[in-house]
Formats: structure tokens, C-alpha cells, sequence
């Protein structure tokens, strides 16, 4: 019924009586404060008790069976008492309240200082985006299949113990109803043990390395005795698992719950997008290929086959020729008055050859083997090699005289010096 003292940024507040303690948090947003928390360090010479004070008095308010629990677990929790305590708050979270009760007149002292960069807070949020996004992947990895086993045996032992003994419960109603049990009470557990994990290690750190240890050590002989997950439906299932631990990372991880929810709804959109983006992908390669030109393949002719496709497309554009010339549509009349000889042109429609004999011999003697045609290039490439030669040769000589008179000049004024 008494009022408490409000807490603010740099305070230092001394005293030796009881008394409560209240930080009223900021309602503003501001994104600077998205990892940022408030550390409240008690300490004393002496010992007091430490009490955090709900803002539900009456656990008959409470709205779910989960805050009924808690309501009444911490109405009988009774923390034990110690010289120093720290407390970290949330920017943005409920408001915090706790009392401190000293045992001897003896003063104790309460310190308020921002943290702007908590480390903690910052590797819960990357640690949700990297499991989010690798989350395939590790569930099909034998090593992180062990670890997450180990896990899963310290901090819900419960569970674990549940879900080994699965095959021995009959009923598929009946376990699940067991896990859901099981689920909330463990999740609870978690809870209380976040909230005195300082007052645990400090006071009684010697437990919890042999609990820790001994479930470790049997939970990792459980896991490998049943070996790692085999089946797509175990392996689909525990994917979800890691993706739901993903998001109560991510949302433990940041101190604005809109922050959250903005980077868990991108999260999903850029899983989901994947596959049509794969799809888009994988038709544009398609059509990328199916509209891509063909380079042009150059082959270059021997003097062989220059020949043989000279003379068959010669055929076979002249058998063309003769196949037009005896169409109907062809104006045969206009083409004959055309012509100097109409008989001759009459035989090469009829199948008759386009060159006569007497062409073929005046060719051959004009352009063959022996002709006079032939012996012209040939004394002329002759007769330009022989002008080329002297040439040659007399620039020759000039250069050897030049370096003659070279290597001579330097002798006369060698001779004077000596």
C-alpha cells in the first residue's frame, strides 16, 4: 500500500530500509533502442532478499492457465537472499517492479544504466535468422541432430523423456495430451530458470554442472542409440521445429515486438517466394535458350569439293532453267524473237547441253594444260621473282659496307691515340 520509488537512467540510489522500486517504460519508439536494455545492479555488505513484485495481485485475473501458474508459483517462491543481483529489462516491455528487503540496518545501493548494444539480445537475433534459413539443412545433419538432443534433454527433460518413450504409449491421444502437458511445464521451467539463472550459478553452480553433465551425457546415448532422423516425415516435422525456434528467437532477440513480427513476416515471404522465383528462373533459361541465335559455323572447301559443288549446282540451276522454260506461264514466243539462236535454245530446253563441242575445245585450248594463257602467268611470275632477286641482293651489299665502314672508322683514332 505504500508507493514505490521510480527508477531512471543514471540513477544511484542509496539506502537501509525497505523499499520497492518501480521503471515505468518509455512508450515511444525509437529505433536506436532496438537491442538496447536497462541494467539494474543491488548490492550490499550484507544480505537481503531480493522480490519481484507481479502487477497482478490477485492470481483470479489472470486470463490463461500458463499466468494463473506462474501467478501462483511466484506468490509461494520465496528467492534466496544475497549480497548482489543484477536485473535486465526490456526497452518496451512491461513495467518492472520489485521490492528489497535488508535483514540488518545496513545500507545497500541500486544502480540504473543503458546498455545500447546488448550482446545477448543481438545473438538470439541472428541466431533466429541463421536457423530459420539453414533450418533444411541442419535437420538432415547427423552432428546437429545429437546437439539439438542435448539440448532438448537439459532444458525440457520432460519432453525428451516423452518422445523416448513413444513407442510404449499406445494411444495417439494419449500422448499427445502427455506432450502437451509436458510442453508447459517445461516451458515454465525454462521461464524460472531465465528469471534466477544468476541467483542458480551463483548459489548453487555445483548442481547445476552435475545436471547439466549427467542429462547431457545420457540424452546424447539416447539420441545415438536411435540414430539420426531417416525418414522425409521425421526430418519435414523437425524443420518445422527449428523454424518455430527460429521465430521465439527472433522475437526474444529485439525489444520491439513490431520489429518482430515485420522481420518474421519477411522471413516467411522470402521462403515462400523461393519457389515461384526458381520456377521464373528456370523458364527464363528456357526462353533464353529457345530465342538464342545460333552462331554461324564457317567451313572452308578444299579445292576438291570447290569443284564438285561448282558442277552440281551448276546442274542443277540449269535443270531448273529447263523446268521453267517448259511451264506455261513461261512467254516463250517473246524470248525466241530475243534470241540470235532459237534452235540452239530449242536443244537446251529439249535436254541438249548449253556448251557446244566446238566451245569445250576452244576452252580448253585457251585455258588448259599448255595454252598460251597459262605460260603468260607463268613467265610472269618468273621474270617478277628474278627483278625482286638483284635487289635484294644490292641492298645486301649496301648494308655490308655500311657496317664495314662501321667497324673501320674507330681503327685511325685508335692508332693516333696509341
Amino acid at each position: 500500500g505504500k508507493n514505490c520509488s521510480l527508477l531512471q537512467e543514471m540513477d544511484v540510489i542509496q539506502k537501509q530500509d525497505e523499499n520497492c522500486y518501480c521503471y515505468v517504460q518509455n512508450r515511444t519508439i525509437h529505433l536506436q533502442y532496438l537491442w538496447s536494455t536497462l541494467q539494474i545492479k543491488i548490492n550490499s555488505r550484507e544480505k537481503f532478499r531480493f522480490e519481484p513484485i507481479s502487477e497482478k495481485n490477485n492470481c483470479r485475473n489472470s486470463e490463461t492457465v500458463f499466468e494463473f501458474a506462474a501467478c501462483a508459483v511466484q506468490i509461494l517462491w520465496k528467492p534466496e537472499t544475497c549480497t548482489e543481483t543484477f536485473l535486465s529489462i526490456k526497452q518496451y516491455g512491461e513495467d518492472v517492479c520489485f521490492k528489497i528487503q535488508p535483514f540488518k540496518i545496513e545500507p545497500y545501493t541500486v544502480r540504473v544504466k543503458r546498455e545500447m548494444l546488448d550482446g545477448k539480445l543481438l545473438f538470439l537475433f541472428v541466431a533466429g535468422i541463421f536457423l530459420f534459413h539453414f533450418a533444411n539443412s541442419l535437420s538432415r545433419s547427423a552432428k546437429f541432430f545429437y546437439l539439438s538432443g542435448i539440448i532438448l534433454g537439459a532444458l525440457a527433460l520432460l519432453v525428451f523423456v516423452l518422445l523416448t518413450l513413444k513407442r510404449f504409449i499406445p494411444r495417439h491421444s494419449t500422448f499427445w495430451i502427455l506432450m502437451s502437458g509436458s510442453w508447459m511445464a517445461s516451458l515454465y521451467f525454462i521461464y524460472c530458470f531465465k528469471e534466477n539463472m544468476q541467483w542458480l550459478w551463483s548459489e548453487h553452480r555445483n548442481y547445476l554442472l552435475g545436471y547439466f553433465l549427467a542429462v547431457g551425457i545420457t540424452s546424447f546415448a539416447i539420441c545415438y542409440q536411435h540414430g539420426p532422423l531417416t525418414t522425409e516425415l521425421s526430418i519435414t516435422l523437425f524443420t518445422w521445429t527449428l523454424q518455430l525456434t527460429a521465430f521465439v528467437l527472433i522475437y526474444c532477440g529485439v525489444t520491439i515486438p513490431q520489429v518482430a513480427y515485420a522481420v518474421i513476416a519477411v522471413s516467411l515471404c522470402s521462403k515462400g517466394l523461393c519457389y515461384p522465383l526458381g520456377a521464373a528462373c528456370h523458364i527464363a533459361r528456357k526462353m533464353k535458350h529457345y530465342f538464342k541465335s545460333k552462331k554461324l559455323v564457317f567451313k572452308y572447301l578444299t579445292e576438291e569439293e570447290y569443284r564438285e559443288q561448282g558442277e552440281s549446282e551448276t546442274i542443277r540451276a540449269l535443270e531448273e532453267l529447263r523446268s521453267f522454260c517448259r511451264s506455261p506461264d513461261f512467254p516463250s514466243w517473246i524470248a525466241v524473237s530475243k534470241l540470235q539462236a532459237p534452235h540452239r535454245f530449242a536443244a537446251f530446253v529439249l535436254g541438249s547441253p548449253h556448251v557446244s563441242p566446238a566451245e569445250t575445245k576452244a576452252h580448253d585450248e585457251q585455258y588448259g594444260i599448255g595454252s598460251s594463257f597459262l605460260e603468260e602467268q607463268l613467265f610472269e611470275t618468273r621474270a617478277q621473282s628474278e627483278q625482286d632477286e638483284p635487289a635484294n641482293s644490292v641492298h645486301e651489299e649496301d648494308e655490308e659496307n655500311e657496317n664495314d665502314m662501321h667497324t673501320q672508322t674507330p681503327f685511325p683514332y685508335a692508332t693516333e691515340l696509341l
